[in-house]
């Protein structure tokens, strides 16, 4: 309800005046991961790139719900996730790629640096050695075409029945994408895929202070700041 002075051109007795609610500027901008509005036109959103983040860890209880919770818990996004041994007892790798900004993929590695089971991490190089493995579950009603496609790319039937075929194949993930499209044509009825996992090419460490196999012993990180 409009106050009488205000409507005199006075000031009203409850305050200022102002502009009604339907005249006032409304902001403009999105709002960051924290709620902050961000103009446009003074920061524009970094664009994301897809790293492979190689992480050695102890092989404590809970460490991988540990790991892929800090990650998850600030928002960054995980593509995939791989875990397995290392030629150390009581060692394992875990192999992250996720697909952030550069500044999102630092604050990985730190957060991830902090985590006590976490011996060292690092990002890997683009040339480092990627692969991963699928398992598909096709129709079998074309038994020799399916035989002939696991055959290019290099896979292996591991089950052949009278209504489905499944193939294992194992490679790069161009190389798996594009044997995933010739697939395709007999219609696959499930798939599972491990994600990447990736060593550093050469004697490169794969992450810093992992000291490369040189006589086949096996080795130990260099780096075990608590």
């Amino acid at each position: 309800m409009t106050d009488a002075n205000d409507a005199n051109g006075e000031l009203p007795k409850h305050g200022l005046k102002g502009p009604e609610p339907n005249e006032r500027p409304h902001p403009e901008g999105r709002r960051n991961s924290q709620g902050i509005r961000i103009d446009p036109e003074v920061e524009a959103e970094p664009d994301t790139q897809r790293a492979v983040i190689s992480a050695l860890v102890e092989n404590d209880p809970g460490v991988l719900s540990r790991v892929s919770g800090l990650v998850s818990r600030r928002q960054f996004n995980i593509e995939s996730l791989t875990v397995g041994p290392t030629t150390v007892d009581g060692h394992s790798r875990i192999t992250m790629v996720v697909e952030e900004p550069a500044p999102g993929i630092d604050q990985i590695e730190k957060q991830l640096s902090k985590l006590k089971p976490v011996i060292s991490v690092g990002e890997l190089d683009d040339d480092a050695v990627r692969a991963e493995l699928v398992l598909l579950k096709v129709r079998g009603d074309e038994p020799d075409k399916v035989h002939a496609i696991t055959e290019m790319y290099e896979g292996k039937t591991l089950d052949a029945g009278p209504r489905t075929i499944t193939v294992q194949l194992t490679g790069n993930e161009q190389k798996i994408d594009d044997a995933i499209d010739a697939f395709r044509q007999f219609g696959i009825i499930e798939i599972a895929r491990t994600g990447q996992t990736a060593l550093a090419r050469g004697d490169q460490a794969t992450v810093p202070g992992e000291k490369p196999a040189t006589s086949g012993e096996p080795t130990t990180p260099t780096n075990y700041d608590d």
